[in-house]
């Protein structure tokens, strides 16, 4: 089910409670290293706006912790350190008890907040 909260804030206060301090941590490291991004709410789960245009979001769901990287680019400069990875086009899926890899997920922010690839 789509969450309903208008902000990110409540969407991690709706989080079950053994998944809000990975989700914590993910919107922290969006937050450092997406500057020049807007976080708004959009489809339901936290979005990384710039210019306007969705680049990064992630989202609690029934059976993963999803993130979507928005840019091709992005992904295919990283397709070694995602393979093996529960990855789909553009979203990498976490399940409840995996740690998050907080490199590869630096990593990612960086690449996307310094591609001038336009997202898909």
């Amino acid at each position: 089910m789509q969450s309903q909260a208008t902000s990110v804030d409540a969407y991690l206060d709706e989080a079950p409670v053994t998944r809000r301090e990975r989700l914590r941590v993910i919107r922290q490291l969006c937050l450092r290293y997406l500057p020049d991004h807007e976080e708004t709410m959009q489809w339901g789960m936290p979005v990384y706006l710039r210019h306007g245009e969705a680049e990064f979001a992630w989202a609690s769901q029934a059976r993963y912790i999803s993130l979507y990287v928005m840019k091709d680019g992005v992904v295919k400069a990283n397709v070694e350190r995602l393979a093996g990875l529960d990855m789909g086009k553009g979203c990498l899926r976490l399940k409840p008890s995996q740690e998050v890899d907080v490199d590869l997920v630096r990593d990612l922010l960086i690449a996307t907040a310094t591609s001038s690839e336009a997202p898909c």
